[in-house]
């Protein structure tokens, strides 16, 4: 069974002394410098011209990954404080004897929210998808036989989870630890706290992805230690439960784009306006003020009335589950999202499926999706053959050209691992913008100076 003080570490990585609660400083907690560190980051600043919905949007009020994720993060800290508000009644040593407040809960989930989308790549899933396929179907396939399967397959099933997790703790010349986060957050970040093989060994939404590459399995371990996360590995695969906080991450990211992509797709003309209005107002139909919603005769404030009131409906209700099946979730036994248990999931599945068939597959999207598709694919052979050439390379002008224009991967020439190379590679390109990949692309491809 895990337990609350374990989970609300606020080691850091190189702690030699343990950080107690009760004597971290009310100004500024440990828990909200997570947040601060994360905000000023220049991986969350990217996120300000990564794809949201619609990739290379030209309208203002289309969400992106940074809108998207500060809303995320808002509605984490809702659900964190009222979670915890709960917790400590129920388990009262934790302030008594600690010292944690409902509010380090909110922090937690606050900070690990706003950092959710941080290692995704370009193009949003597509970018992923490109990325994995450019090993498991393309050219990046010669690299197969110098490497691990565990190693191949972070690779043809590149995760923006995985990613994030290197951006967050990765060791960099002067800076140790990435961006030297509580383990308490770093936890609550982890959605797959397994490695990438075996792959989807069972249905529980612990299994669905992974979340850390081989180069950071050590590091993963030594945070799931000190959380005393659940250990369900065997035969030397690495799998533990998840941080009973990352649940409530995942219900803000639910929640948010369930509604809020919805919204986009209203806002974009993609979904007609009358007929989205009804869906949400199914969603709230228990608690809509009537009175009040017929008074507002402009769509646009009663599409805002509503969206605020489904976010609100959806973050009371995601609570209560958590807290009815808190038990459960220490155990390491509760295996589904929040939402699925959800007494809105019928028009929870309504909603996001209209946003599938209008939104995600609509004819903007898709063509958009195919022409980033081809760009990544272009750069990672670009960098894949300037930083591992074949002997018929080894004096490529162009390759040499290539290393001058890169030089945040100027270190792998030094590097012996195919492996590191590749992932480096790999970071590398899932760290650009939409436009400065379009950019790139348009350079290596001689289609502009």
């Amino acid at each position: 069974m895990m337990n609350w003080e374990q989970l609300l570490s606020l080691k850091r990585f190189g702690d030699t002394n343990k950080r107690l609660r009760k004597e971290q400083n009310e100004t500024r907690l440990g828990f909200e410098v997570d947040y601060d560190r994360i905000i000023f980051s220049s991986a969350f600043r990217s996120l300000q011209d990564k794809t949201q919905v619609i990739p290379l949007s030209k309208t203002d009020f289309v969400h992106t990954r940074l809108t998207h994720s500060l809303e995320v993060s808002v509605v984490g800290r809702s659900l964190g404080r009222l979670a915890g508000q709960k917790i400590l009644e129920k388990h009262p040593q934790l302030e008594e004897t600690h010292g944690y407040k409902m509010n380090d809960f909110g922090a937690i989930v606050a900070a690990a929210a706003l950092a959710h989308d941080i290692g995704n790549p370009p193009f949003g899933h597509s970018g992923e998808k490109a990325i994995g396929e450019y090993f498991s179907l393309g050219r990046g396939r010669r690299f197969k036989e110098a490497l691990t399967p565990k190693e191949f397959q972070d690779l043809i099933k590149f995760e923006g989870n995985a990613n994030g997790f290197k951006i967050l703790t990765q060791n960099k010349p002067g800076i140790s630890g990435g961006l030297r986060l509580s383990y308490a957050t770093l936890g609550a970040f982890i959605k797959y706290p397994k490695e990438s093989l075996p792959y989807k060994p069972t249905k529980k939404v612990t299994d669905k992805k992974f979340g850390f590459f081989q180069t950071d399995s050590n590091f993963f371990q030594e945070i799931a230690s000190e959380l005393g996360l659940k250990n369900t590995g065997s035969k030397g695969d690495i799998s533990y439960s998840r941080h009973p906080l990352a649940f409530l991450v995942e219900a803000a990211d639910d929640i948010c784009y369930t509604i809020i992509d919805f919204e986009d797709g209203i806002n974009l003309g993609l979904i007609e306006e009358e007929y989205a209005l009804e869906y949400l107002i199914k969603l709230v139909k228990n608690n809509i003020n009537t009175k009040k919603y017929n008074r507002l005769t402009n769509t646009a404030d009663r599409l805002s009335y509503l969206r605020a009131l489904a976010i609100s409906t959806l973050i009371t209700e995601a609570v209560e589950i958590f807290l009815h099946y808190e038990e459960a979730i220490l155990a390491g036994e509760f295996h589904q999202t929040l939402l699925e248990k959800s007494a809105y999931s019928a028009q929870i599945d309504d909603i996001i499926k209209i946003s599938v068939e209008n939104i995600y597959e609509s004819e903007e999207v898709i063509n958009k999706e195919i022409a980033g598709h081809k760009m990544l694919t272009h750069l990672l052979d670009t960098y894949t053959e300037a930083f591992l050439p074949d002997e018929t390379h080894l004096d490529s002008h162009f390759n040499k050209l290539v290393l001058k224009s890169a030089p945040g991967l100027n270190f792998l020439k030094d590097e012996e691992s195919v492996y590191k190379r590749l992932l480096e590679i790999c970071s590398h390109t899932s760290s650009l913008t939409d436009g400065f990949t379009v950019a790139s692309f348009e350079r290596y491809s001689g289609k502009k100076l």
